[in-house]
């Protein structure tokens, strides 16, 4: 056979592979976007499923009441239905907990990042990330057990309850660690290594490199890892429930009992509110005013990612 239809047969072979279907493409395609559309169809599927229940609480109570009192309970007879209690609550033990995970979880992803050595970010990093699979009700426990007596004995001065924000608040922050610093980790490291030795050239000492380069440099991952922390801090169940409490009172100290939103979301859906009665539509009424404020705080986020986000070529 010559030159020319050797020529001729190669390409007609590779025209028939190209017009020929791939079928297993179509199908990794669908699988894919079937994945993608799961999270969207179940944002979608918690949002009418709250939305009637909610619609019928405030037919029957008014958004005056809900918002214009500090008094919270209705599970109780006479009932009230003043919902900032639960979220002062949910503010201070996250507040409490940013405030613990924050410098902790940057100061370990600089260290990660500029400092340690590949063995050591090795290890550190995994073992780092156990911390994040450790079960809520561990810590819960470890703060009621542990924590409060602790707190107790080093400083006597504080007038704590056995249930108290501040103990709740310390173990929250301790279990968002990991994502505070494991997301910022990502984001330090992803930083051009170029513009870590343009300033070393001009004389800067690796911790003013990383804290006058690098973070700024990725300040758009740092920001998103810390409002995802503050949204799992506002959402969080088990913890709050064991160390904080159920008490909804309406306080700012934060060595008192208190109720979150989310406790009190899992008190009353523990059966203690018969189905279908104002108190039972309280679950989903409180369940919509935590899904709007974390939905507002991941917007944010997303927004500020955009704004502040640096472009490398």
């Amino acid at each position: 056979m010559s030159a020319q239809h050797r020529t001729t047969a190669s390409g007609a072979s590779r025209s028939l592979a190209r017009s020929r279907p791939r079928y297993g493409e179509v199908i990794v395609k669908v699988v894919l976007m079937a994945a993608a559309l799961v999270s969207v169809a179940t944002t979608v599927g918690i949002v009418f499923a709250l939305l009637e229940p909610t619609i019928e609480f405030f037919g029957e109570i008014s958004l005056g009441e809900f918002f214009g009192s500090t008094t919270w309970g209705p599970l109780f007879k006479p009932p009230a239905f003043g919902v900032w209690p639960i979220i002062v609550a949910t503010l201070e033990i996250t507040l409490i907990a940013i405030v613990v995970a924050v410098p902790l979880g940057l100061a370990t992803a600089i260290y990660l990042s500029e400092y340690a050595t590949p063995r050591v970010r090795k290890i550190f990093k995994p073992v780092l990330e156990v911390l994040a699979g450790v079960p809520t009700v561990v810590f819960g426990f470890f703060a009621l057990t542990f924590v409060t007596p602790l707190l107790r004995d080093v400083f006597p001065f504080l007038e704590l309850e056995a249930k108290n924000g501040l103990s709740a608040g310390l173990l929250v922050g301790v279990m968002i660690i990991p994502i505070v610093a494991s997301l910022s980790e990502d984001s330090m490291a992803a930083v051009p290594n170029g513009l870590r030795e343009g300033s070393y050239a001009l004389g800067a000492s690796k911790m003013l490199t990383s804290v006058r380069v690098v973070v700024p440099a990725a300040f758009s991952g740092i920001v998103a890892a810390i409002i995802l922390a503050i949204s799992r801090a506002a959402g969080e169940t088990m913890i709050v429930a064991i160390a904080g409490g159920f008490k909804s009172v309406f306080t700012l100290y934060p060595g008192d009992e208190m109720a979150t939103m989310a406790a009190f979301i899992a008190q009353a859906g523990s059966g203690d509110a018969p189905v279908g009665t104002i108190a039972y539509k309280t679950i989903f009424a409180v369940g919509s005013l935590l899904f709007i404020m974390t939905f507002a705080m991941n917007y944010v986020s997303a927004r500020m990612v955009q704004k502040y986000r640096e472009v490398y070529d």
